[in-house]
């Protein structure tokens, strides 16, 4: 392996030293063996309890130096200066076999000095549903976080009642967050903001660098400018992920915005069954400001928070630095409008867009919505539609002309149109429903062979497999009552 603690060399600034709290009874769930070959752990030298020693936190690994990082953070749009891990603890980074540098994190690990009056721990299910949610993502295409492992520790955690505990690892890109530049631009800490910067660009952009050359490892105004920029690009293709198959994060607060562009934390998220753009399921979005249909507006709205961090590295004026942002601001925009309408298209099947595809895509969502229709079920008919006319009956007869249209648009090459829209309309997706029962399952009974059927098709969310239809079904009631909830 091959080990390294940039983000500890940063210094006391950035983190605290801090050591997981041991756990009485480590015993390894979950284990996610193609991505420990990927980071080049060699794991088949190791047998499981020494696994479990490891990813609970209760035996280091040599080379690593647990830290807990500093971060602040807009909390649904209110300012708290002062977050941190509270419950995890970064070990230090792994360079995969691709040459990439990748966090490695427990979570659920102990209290660190920034826990505050929580306990550091994590409940079962929701370590759980983290590796299910990010190992499903995964295999849709969408940027986001690993599950490396899920380890039981034999003690309990009390929520509203006591819950079996877990430990779970998260590999990252990285854990830099827009909260993490808010800490120090709070602080007006500049020179702490000024290393982070750099730190940031060497490990995520250093082709940043390289198109400065001339600046010779400064901050000048045109790099911090460029940086930003390509934090926001980042954004767009993680937000259109999240749209194409009907993803709610459910607490888009910017301590939870990465600048890698992936997706962290599986808390309160939840799929969307019935297309609504306001369905919302976290129990702490009361009035739905992480709604279904606003995220793209929310990380909008967190790119300018960022935005605001960096105004003193662009220029010692607050208002020509804020005159240099806008526009890149306004790009972003302009830039989630135009892809979110393009990946609307290829989920039609539909290449080079015409404004009256855009009159197209916007009827369909409406008529969505009007009807109340299943938001992956009717994009899977309309994919199969293409190959198989006794579809179309049944279309018609909910999208009426519109179908038409559709079919109209498509009919110079309905091949080429199939195999756009099997490529970004999965067959499946984890529909709360059956993630729900699956961690009651494994929670009540210990047996987790049910999570490993669930996670067999979830891995190949674009194929039909024997199983798939287990888990197409939408839910009866529409999860009308179903409430999702923050794992502290």
């Amino acid at each position: 392996m091959q080990i390294s603690t940039q983000y500890f060399q940063l210094g006391k600034a950035f983190s605290e030293r801090t050591s997981p709290v041991p756990v009485a009874k480590p015993e390894l769930l979950l284990f996610n063996k193609v991505l420990a070959s990927e980071l080049k752990i060699p794991y088949e030298q190791y047998d499981d309890e020494t696994i479990a020693q490891y990813f609970s936190g209760n035996q280091i690994i040599k080379g690593f130096t647990p830290i807990a990082q500093a971060y602040s953070g807009h909390q649904f749009g209110h300012f708290n200066p002062q977050l941190g891990d509270g419950r995890a603890h970064l070990l230090g980074e792994l360079t995969d076999t691709t040459g990439q540098i990748k966090d490695i994190q427990l979570k659920g690990s102990g209290v660190t000095q920034f826990s505050r009056r929580g306990d550091g721990r994590c409940a079962l299910g929701p370590a759980l549903r983290e590796y299910i949610m990010s190992e499903a993502m995964f295999a849709l295409g969408v940027p986001t976080t690993r599950c490396l492992a899920v380890v039981a520790t034999g003690e309990q955690v009390y929520r509203e009642r006591p819950y079996a505990g877990a430990v779970v690892t998260r590999v990252a890109a990285s854990h830099i967050r827009v909260g993490t530049f808010q800490y120090f631009a709070a602080r007006k800490d500049t020179e702490s903001l000024n290393k982070l910067t750099h730190f940031a660009i060497a490990r995520h952009f250093p082709e940043i660098e390289k198109e400065h050359e001339s600046s010779q490892g400064k901050l000048s105004s045109e790099k911090v400018l460029t940086f930003f920029n390509a934090v926001a690009q980042k954004q767009i293709p993680l937000i259109i992920s999240w749209m194409r198959v009907g993803f709610i994060h459910g607490v888009m607060n910017t301590d939870n915005t990465a600048i890698s562009g992936e997706t962290i934390d599986f808390g309160p998220c939840a799929m969307m069954n019935n297309y609504h753009r306001d369905t919302v399921f976290s129990s702490i979005d009361k009035y739905g400001r992480y709604a279904f249909g606003e995220q793209m507006t929310i990380m909008q709205w967190n790119m300018t928070r960022f935005a605001e961090t960096l105004l003193p590295l662009v220029s010692d004026d607050e208002e020509q630095a804020v005159e240099l942002m806008q526009p890149l601001l306004t790009k972003l925009h302009q830039n989630l409008t135009d892809n979110y309408m393009k990946m609307m298209a290829a989920k039609l099947g539909i290449t080079n867009m015409t404004s009256e595809d855009h009159t197209l895509i916007s009827a369909l969502i409406s008529l969505l919505e009007e009807q109340a229709l299943d938001y992956t079920q009717t994009f899977v008919k309309l994919t199969q539609s293409t190959l198989d006319e006794s579809l179309h009956h049944e279309l018609k007869a909910v999208l009426g002309q519109w179908f038409e249209l559709w079919q109209k648009r498509i009919a110079v090459d309905k091949t080429a149109a199939h195999a756009l829209m099997a490529k970004n309309n999965p067959l499946v997706i984890p529909r709360n429903h059956h993630v729900e029962s699956v961690l009651a399952s494994c929670q009540e009974s210990g047996d987790l062979s049910s999570l490993h059927a669930l996670l067999s098709v979830l891995k190949q969310p674009y194929q039909q497999l024997e199983q798939t239809i287990n888990y197409q079904d939408a839910p009866i009631d529409n999860d009308e009552n179903y409430h999702t909830f923050c794992g502290t």
